[in-house]
């Protein structure tokens, strides 16, 4: 389906690209050049591209008066100050975002962020007026000795402790670390599972009409051939895609996908 029904709102498709660590500056240009002609008549679908820090300002000149919106890989914790190499949330509004990823499964296994860590910078980002896209994910171990959902409880728990937030300024991602790159995806039926799991413990942190209004996504090798089973699924409402979204036709393809909700 490509628009779902929460108690108060209309869920919308949401397909967000992240780059990773990918794109010079003229790559990232010459993507948005080819990706907008393509999927001007995708209506019923939202679209974000995070591109990596250093094409921000270019990618954002090419997609005002698009109907895609810009987000960041990261954020800082702190305002301001002598924190060398961070991107402050002011930064990030001040080049045209509007999202940014919180909690990437890269960002806490390989740079080590905790919990902790990621509760500060979704907060900073909620105050700044950012859209955080919260990450959440468990790795093969917990998968393979069901602890899934225990691992997914204290994520969203941890990260979500004594936050002000309404339902619209924050999406939820579930990426099962063991299917990030790796050309091995849940199924859509797992998937369900998990995400109809986050809805319940959004429901236990806020209340019900929180939890049936958030966006939560899939993301773990996403594809032009997977897609669709997965917004099919009624608590997946769009997906947050890597490889895919690195080539301009492919990721039309999706947002195509998103739009038809097939």
């Amino acid at each position: 389906m490509a628009i779902k029904m929460g108690v108060s709102f209309i869920r919308k498709t949401f397909i967000v690209a992240n780059w990773k660590m990918n794109k010079m500056v003229k790559e990232a240009e010459d993507f948005c050049r080819d990706l907008l002609p393509q999927i001007e008549d995708c209506n019923h679908v939202d679209i974000a591209i995070c591109p990596p820090f250093t094409s921000l300002g270019a990618v954002n000149d090419l997609l005002i008066n698009s109907k895609v919106l810009l987000g960041g890989q990261d954020v800082s914790w702190e305002k301001q100050g002598a924190y060398t190499g961070e991107v402050s949330a002011s930064m990030l509004n001040d080049v045209g975002c509007q999202y940014v990823l919180v909690g990437h499964s890269e960002r806490r296994e390989i740079i080590g962020e905790t919990d902790e860590i990621v509760r500060l910078k979704l907060q900073r980002a909620i105050e700044a007026g950012l859209i955080p896209i919260f990450c959440v994910g468990e790795d093969l171990a917990a998968r393979d000795n069901n602890r899934a959902s225990d691992v997914i409880k204290k994520q969203l728990t941890a990260g979500l402790k004594n936050l002000e937030i309404i339902s619209s300024s924050i999406v939820i991602a579930y990426e099962p670390i063991w299917a990030i790159g790796t050309g091995s995806n849940a199924s859509p039926s797992d998937a369900q599972e998990m995400a109809l799991f986050i809805r319940h413990e959004l429901e236990n942190i806020f209340d019900k009409d929180f939890a049936q209004n958030i966006i939560i996504l899939y993301g773990g090798s996403v594809k032009e051939d997977n897609l669709a089973d997965f917004l099919q699924e009624e608590d997946v409402d769009g997906a947050l895609v890597g490889g895919a979204s690195l080539e301009a036709n492919s990721f039309a393809k999706l947002v195509r996908i998103g739009a038809n909700g097939q």
